[in-house]
C-alpha cells in the first residue's frame, strides 16, 4: 500500500492548486507536460511545487485536501509558510 501525499502547486500568476497523490514528482510532471494533469493548470505554467506532506491513507489525504481547499488564498499562503520545513 502506497503512502499518500498532499501537495500544493503555485502557477505563473500566483494561483494555488491543491491535490493528493502517491507520487508527487510524477503528478507534477503530469500537470506540467501531460493531458493527465488538471485542466485548471493547463497553460498556467511554469508550475512550482511549494508544499508537500506525506499523509498516510488516501482517505486521510482527501480529508486534508478538502480542509485546505476551504481556506482563503491568504490562509493557504500562511499554511505553506508555517508548515514548510
Amino acid at each position: 500500500m502506497s503512502e499518500w501525499h498532499l501537495y500544493i502547486i503555485r502557477t505563473r500568476d500566483g494561483a494555488l492548486y491543491t491535490g493528493v497523490t502517491t507520487n508527487v514528482t510524477r503528478r507534477l510532471e503530469e500537470h506540467s507536460h501531460s493531458k493527465k494533469g488538471a485542466k485548471f493548470l493547463r497553460s498556467k505554467g511554469p508550475l512550482q511545487l511549494v508544499y508537500q506532506q506525506p499523509v498516510g491513507s488516501r482517505s486521510e489525504a482527501q480529508q486534508l485536501e478538502y480542509q485546505i481547499k476551504q481556506l482563503s488564498k491568504s490562509q493557504k499562503e500562511k499554511f505553506i509558510v508555517t508548515h514548510s520545513p
